[in-house]
């Protein structure tokens, strides 16, 4: 398989996810703006889901610029990566109308956890499929962001057995992490060369 054909599968999925997600959303019964205030917690998972498909869709998008090689594994890490993505909307419509319960908030950092390590396996996966010395190798590091992702998921799972809010700061703050662009693709691409389409 193409990396071109990989990407294009992976694009498809991840669309269909966030529609799913706005189809979750309703209006509200009455015609008054006071009618939205129940659907404000619906609307902020949704927000925070909708930020954490396109954190992934946008670096699923530049780790595929420095690669060459497909491989089996490759496949089914890219899979995995998809399946736990593929679960965000029905975490996120059980947590929105229990934001502060226990079980919703520890199953939507589930998902979020699962994705994190998901994508981690897919990063060691492409590694193995290229050479030694490749960009993506240079451009990956030591990944912090992707390791703080992982250790800050484990730690908010924990913390909604006992203050589910903190958890629910927890996934914002990660989110917010991974709104600040990640340059590292960008640096190993040689310089005047545009991203691949």
């Amino acid at each position: 398989m193409t990396r071109d054909r990989l990407e294009a599968f992976s694009d498809g999925v991840l669309a269909v996810v966030i529609t799913i997600m706005v189809l979750n959303l309703h209006p509200p019964p009455g015609h008054a703006f006071t009618d939205l205030r129940p659907l404000l917690p619906k609307l902020a998972v949704y927000l925070l889901s909708f930020v954490f498909i396109a954190i992934y869709w946008n670096n699923h998008h530049h780790l595929f610029q420095v690669v060459d090689r497909i491989s089996g594994s490759v496949l089914w890490a890219n899979a995995g990566l998809l399946f736990w993505l593929s679960l965000t909307p029905a975490a996120a419509a059980w947590l929105g109308p229990h934001l502060g319960d226990t079980a919703p908030t520890v199953v939507y950092g589930v998902v979020l956890l699962g994705s994190a390590i998901a994508y981690g396996i897919l990063i060691r996966t492409l590694l193995a499929a290229q050479p030694a010395g490749s960009p993506l190798e240079r451009a990956i590091g030591r990944d912090r962001k992707g390791n703080f992702s992982v250790v800050g998921y484990v730690a908010a799972i924990a913390l909604a057995f006992v203050v589910p809010w903190l958890s629910l700061a927890i996934y914002f703050a990660v989110a917010a992490v991974w709104l600040i662009p990640d340059r590292r693709i960008e640096r190993v691409l040689p310089p005047g060369l545009p991203e691949r389409q």
